[in-house]
């Protein structure tokens, strides 16, 4: 292959900074259309989310109350059930058979309606408490996307600060002071990794936080 004269490499190289003075400011423009939409989206999400909160208070409260009412002390609905017993038994022997069956079956349909609460308050519990360590994750997700919209933020602020200086012909930041430059706006580990740099994160789980 032949070896390109110096003409046609000043004429590649001023052919090149036309194309770049034409595509960056659209890569801006699609930037700008990404952050807008992303950015709308999660804070409808977030508002929408922010209305849940409230009703998941509310619903383990009320799982609470559920169960201390099926509490096995005072007050509590089996408590209640074995008060029944307690008053019940001992006038059985002085009732007549039909008085006593009465009795028992008044006393087995107060034990299958405590068992069917006990039963039904179980996974009522635990069923919230999953929807709320859901709507925590989400909300982790939440996190993650509002760092990728400021990652894209960055790079669309270095397109357009490449736009300006090729449209200026600034070169006074060469490669290694440019990348510095970009560096020091980093918000996430994985963004360093295109420098072969090694960052570790501090461990453990993250706490939800919006910038």
């Amino acid at each position: 292959m032949t070896e390109p004269t110096p003409e046609a490499r000043e004429v590649a190289a001023q052919t090149l900074v036309g194309l770049s003075a034409q595509v960056l400011p659209v890569w801006t423009r699609h930037l700008d259309v990404l952050c807008r939409h992303s950015e709308g989206a999660v804070a409808e999400m977030l508002s929408a989310f922010s209305d849940i909160g409230p009703h998941l208070d509310m619903t383990t409260r009320q799982s609470q109350q559920i169960t201390e009412a099926l509490a096995q002390g005072d007050g509590g609905i089996t408590q209640l059930a074995r008060a029944c017993d307690a008053v019940f038994d001992p006038v059985l022997g002085e009732c007549t058979p039909q008085v006593a069956e009465a009795i028992d079956r008044a006393k087995e349909m107060i034990h299958r309606c405590v068992d069917s609460l006990e039963a039904m308050a179980k996974p009522f519990e635990r069923e919230t408490q999953l929807v709320i360590q859901q709507v925590d994750r989400m909300y982790r997700g939440f996190q993650y996307q509002d760092r990728l919209n400021q990652m894209v933020a960055i790079l669309r602020t270095d397109v357009e600060r490449l736009r300006k200086a090729i449209e200026d012909a600034d070169t006074s930041l060469g490669p290694e002071q440019w990348l510095e430059r970009l560096q020091s706006s980093y918000v996430m580990v994985e963004q360093f990794h295109h420098a072969g740099e090694s960052h570790q994160n501090n461990g453990g789980e993250e706490e939800t936080t919006f910038f």
